[in-house]
C-alpha cells in the first residue's frame, strides 16, 4: 500500500492506494503548531479506523504547499511509519513539462494536479482547483503546463468580507435559490459564490480563446469543486480525488518499487 498526503493551507489529506485503488482517505485540519509526535498519533488513530496496518505500507509520497511543515511531517513518517518519504519538488519526475517563466515557483499542488488530470482527461485541459486559493492550470495539446490563474479562495472571500465589515455575519456557504437575495445572508451567499461562477466562466473563456486549441477540457477539483461547478456550463468533469490520485501516479512515476498484494 502506498500512503499520499496532501498538505494544504487548510487541510491534510491522506489517501492509501493499493494497486492503483484508493482504498480510503481521510483528512485532518492543518494546524502549524502540532508536533510531529501529534500528528504521528493521529495519522496512526486514522490508518486503525480503516482497518489499515503500519506494517502494510510500502511507500509514502507527500506534496506540500506548505513549507513550515514539511519537516514535521517527513520526520512523522519516519518515525512513526519506518518509511523514508518522496518530497515532491524539483527533481520529481512529472512526465510533463512546465514552460512558465520560474518552474520552481510552482506549487506541488499544481503539480500533482496536472500528473492526475493528463493521465486520466488527456491534453489539451485546464485544471481548475477550488481551494484555500482558486487556481486555473493550462496545459497545452503537447503536455506543457504553460500557466494559468490565482484568485481568491471561496472561503476565503467570506472571510475578508466578514473581517472587513462591522456588521456582516460569517454564512454557511450554500447556492442561494435566487441572484436576487432577499437577506443579508444570502446576500452574501450570492455575491461570494455567484461571483465566484461568474469569474470561473469568464476566465476560462479568455484561456480558451488565448489557448487557441480544440476540444479543450475543464477538470473541477477541490472542496467547492461540486458548488461551483453545476452553476457554470463551461466545467465537464468533478474530480475530488484529483490530488491523491496525481500523488500515487507520481509515486510510482520516481520509484521502481512493486507493491506487494494484501
Amino acid at each position: 500500500m502506498i500512503l499520499c498526503i496532501d498538505a494544504g493551507n487548510t487541510n491534510i489529506k491522506y489517501g492509501i492506494f493499493q494497486k492503483n485503488k484508493l482504498l480510503a482517505s481521510f483528512r485532518v485540519a492543518t494546524d502549524y503548531k502540532k508536533t510531529c509526535d501529534e500528528y504521528g498519533v493521529t495519522l496512526i488513530n486514522m490508518l486503525m479506523c480503516k482497518n489499515i496496518k503500519v506494517t502494510d505500507l510500502q511507500g509514502v509520497i507527500i506534496s506540500s504547499v506548505v513549507p513550515s511543515l514539511n519537516y514535521t511531517i517527513l520526520h512523522m513518517c519516519k518515525s512513526y511509519l519506518h518509511l523514508d518519504a518522496i518530497l515532491v519538488g524539483a527533481g520529481t519526475k512529472t512526465g510533463h513539462n512546465i514552460r512558465t517563466d520560474s518552474p520552481k515557483e510552482v506549487g506541488s499542488d499544481r503539480i500533482v494536479n496536472n500528473v492526475a488530470a493528463i493521465a486520466k482527461y488527456g491534453v489539451p485541459l485546464i485544471v481548475i482547483d477550488f481551494g484555500t486559493a482558486t487556481t486555473f492550470n493550462v496545459i497545452n495539446s503537447k503536455k506543457e503546463f504553460i500557466g494559468g490563474v490565482i484568485s481568491a479562495g471561496v472561503r476565503g472571500a467570506l472571510d475578508s468580507l466578514v473581517n472587513g465589515t462591522a456588521k456582516l455575519p460569517k454564512v454557511e456557504l450554500e447556492m442561494p435559490k435566487s441572484a436576487i437575495a432577499k437577506n443579508t445572508i444570502t446576500n452574501m451567499q450570492a455575491g461570494i459564490l455567484l461571483g465566484t461562477a461568474g469569474a470561473v466562466q469568464y476566465i476560462v473563456k479568455k484561456i480558451k480563446a488565448e489557448l487557441n486549441e480544440e476540444n479543450v477540457k475543464v477538470v473541477a477539483t477541490g472542496g467547492f469543486s461540486n458548488l461551483i461547478a453545476h452553476e457554470v456550463q463551461c466545467i465537464e468533469y468533478i474530480d475530488r480525488q484529483l490530488t491523491l490520485n496525481g500523488l500515487n501516479i507520481l509515486y510510482h512515476l520516481n520509484t521502481k518499487k512493486e507493491e506487494k498484494s494484501s
